[in-house]
């Protein structure tokens, strides 16, 4: 090994220790920023690093140049026009699309370089083969399911569950089908084209395995996918014999599967169950006051502000009514308008509130709250029995007393202990379902009052009411 070699191989080092500690500075809210920089950098020199072992071994012809130029030159407009345009509400099928492109890329890599060597398939290792395979499938599903998640999460796309007729026999076949291709292709009796079939056969299954999870999954949904996007990027870097890629897709993967048992978890649900799909009916748009069967307590801008005002402890909860009324701005200078007045006030953030892990937390911190306000539901939880107020904001499965109960599509998923508190007040456009499709008993308890309204309007008039009684 020459010192241009060793050089490389100590860089590639060095991005792939930058990958573990931006991958760990996100870990606080504090420092999430910080450590997307910090990986963004080693990726960024891995990159340019990847153009100079290219250069040097005289690999890369003038069209070549031309291509990754304006791969790179296309990509970093559409990246910088996705983060300026977007509205945080649009950020998780955003997500799901960033999903989609790094499946898809792991899966051409692995096409790509079967093509390169479209001559000698039959003497390639057996591990370079078998990745190729793995790339294809893994790759091909995560590219297909995160589009349909993301048409889902943009409306696009029905949110409720779609069931094909046979749509599991369907599967099973696709399966058996990709299974024998791959089969034959890694004894060497097949070429190219049985690595297309198990292409296109991977984009169907991602299709039907995405369509019939109804949208009260979706956070778990983007975790998974997350993590099939990096066990591909991990295969491709197999393929290649890059470690780089092989270190980064393994960091992605094996974070998007902790995250999705976090998420699993905090719903109750089983993985296999969410896969199996059937569960949540998407977003709610009914705007009457037509709801649970005990009749609801009213509550005016005015009144509410009042009980705000003169509280001791104030408990906000967010949800995803928040977010599609982006009122985090109203939320925040509430917040503010009270700690003013002396009022201890923190947040509850339930681990699935909204549609993707951590969507409250990025929704608020855009809005400058403090991160030592937002509090996890482990340990808001203890703190609602010495409440005097929560403001629920949207939210609605997350607060369901009838998840301590069984028989419900609730049943067991931890909640926010919101009912325990002194007086709830909630702000919700109407009294119709969330995902999970049943009542909210929390809106007919004796301790709750409702404010109909969009959760800027109604935030906007309670702190206009907060600040009269302070003026």
């Amino acid at each position: 090994m020459n010192a241009f070699d060793s050089t490389v191989h100590l860089i590639y080092l060095a991005c792939a220790a930058s990958f573990v500690v931006g991958l760990h500075l996100m870990n606080a809210p504090a420092t999430a920023r910080r450590g997307n920089q910090v990986s963004a950098t080693g990726m960024t020199v891995a990159v340019l690093t990847t153009v100079a072992v290219l250069v040097h071994g005289g690999h890369l012809a003038a069209w070549a140049v031309a291509a990754l130029a304006a791969g790179t030159a296309g990509g970093a407009v559409a990246g910088l026009l996705a983060a300026r345009r977007v509205q945080m509400t649009a950020m998780p099928q955003l997500v799901s699309l960033f999903n989609a492109v790094g499946g898809g890329a792991a899966a051409l890599i692995a096409l790509g370089d079967a093509v390169a060597h479209a001559g000698d398939l039959d003497r390639l290792p057996l591990q370079t083969t078998t990745t190729t395979v793995l790339d294809l499938v893994i790759g091909g599903v995560t590219l297909s399911g995160s589009l349909v998640a993301s048409g889902k999460l943009a409306g696009r796309v029905p949110g409720r569950p779609i069931i094909v007729p046979g749509g599991r026999w369907i599967n099973i076949l696709l399966g058996l089908t990709a299974a024998g291709l791959a089969g034959w292709f890694l004894t060497g009796g097949a070429g190219i084209a049985a690595l297309v079939g198990i292409g296109v056969l991977a984009l169907a299954a991602g299709v039907l395995l995405t369509l019939p999870i109804g949208g009260a999954d979706m956070p778990v949904v983007i975790s998974l996918l997350n993590a099939c996007t990096g066990t591909a990027v991990a295969m491709a870097g197999f393929v290649l014999g890059s470690d780089v890629l092989i270190i980064a897709g393994a960091l992605v993967g094996a974070a998007g599967a902790i995250l999705t048992k976090l998420m699993a978890d905090a719903m109750n649900r089983s993985i296999t169950a969410i896969v199996a799909g059937g569960y949540g009916t998407g977003d709610e748009v009914a705007v009457a006051a037509a709801g649970p069967a005990a009749p609801v307590r009213r509550v005016t801008a005015e009144d509410a502000a009042l009980q705000l005002s003169y509280a001791r402890k104030v408990v906000i909860v967010p949800g995803y009514g928040l977010a599609a009324a982006q009122a985090q701005y109203e939320v925040a200078a509430l917040a503010r308008a009270l700690s003013e007045r002396g009022v201890d006030v923190s947040y509850g953030i339930h681990p699935v509130a909204g549609r993707m892990p951590g969507h409250m937390n990025v929704l608020l911190a855009e809005a400058d709250v403090p991160y030592p306000l937002l509090k996890d539901l482990d340990e808001i939880n203890p703190e609602f029995p010495g409440t005097d107020v929560v403001l629920v904001v949207g939210a609605n499965d997350v607060t369901n007393p009838a998840a301590r109960r069984p028989g419900n599509p609730v049943s067991g998923m931890p909640i926010l202990d919101v009912d325990k508190a002194r007086s709830v007040i909630v702000i919700k456009r109407s009294l119709g379902h969330g995902y999970a499709g049943i009542d909210n008993e929390l809106y007919s308890l004796p301790v709750t009052a409702m404010l109909f309204a969009d959760a800027r309007q109604g935030l906007g008039a309670i702190l206009a009411g907060v600040r009269e009684y302070a003026a």
